[in-house]
């Protein structure tokens, strides 16, 4: 991890943080996105929102739906649909192995990051999820505040 903050490639263009917060994360998987040249341009610039996207396996491919790209303003005749359906690239038996967690297991594919690789390609993280109650929320925060305030209790005591 530490190479890939220091590369000059290397960049975050859209993080989904309430995933985490929402959803317990079982795996996660790294896939390709097939994108139009606008749309890349544009993610460079940095415009882009996958807060409310989601991934699903229809007809044997998969696609991230309901994902926000920014119109990219420099393309006049080639402008990109901000909110269309993208093809993501998996492999073959990890398509598979989706499949069944979505299909068998109940779980749900949930986008974590959008980013730009080491080699400067745009990647999506995708995490095979499965919802949380409001119990199982509550829980984890209050997990998350009782780890904050030992670590300010022991800083204390110093």
């Amino acid at each position: 991890m530490a190479k890939q903050k220091t590369d000059p490639n290397y960049k975050v263009v859209a993080e989904n943080r309430r995933a985490r917060f929402d959803y317990a994360i079982e795996t996660d998987l790294e896939c390709g996105l097939l994108l139009e040249g606008s749309e890349v341009k544009s993610l460079r610039q940095g415009g882009a929102n996958i807060a409310e996207s989601y991934a699903g396996v229809e007809e044997g491919e998969l696609w991230l739906i309901n994902s926000y790209i920014a119109p990219y303003d420099q393309a006049k005749t080639f402008r990109h649909e901000e909110r269309r359906r993208r093809k993501l690239l998996v492999s073959r038996k990890e398509l598979a192995d989706l499949w069944n967690a979505t299909q068998r297991k109940g779980m749900t594919l949930v986008p974590l990051v959008l980013y730009f690789n080491h080699r400067g390609i745009a990647k999506l993280k995708i995490g095979v999820a499965k919802g949380k109650k409001n119990v199982d929320k509550r829980e984890t925060q209050a997990k998350r505040d009782w780890s904050r305030q030992k670590q300010r209790l022991l800083k204390e005591n110093r």
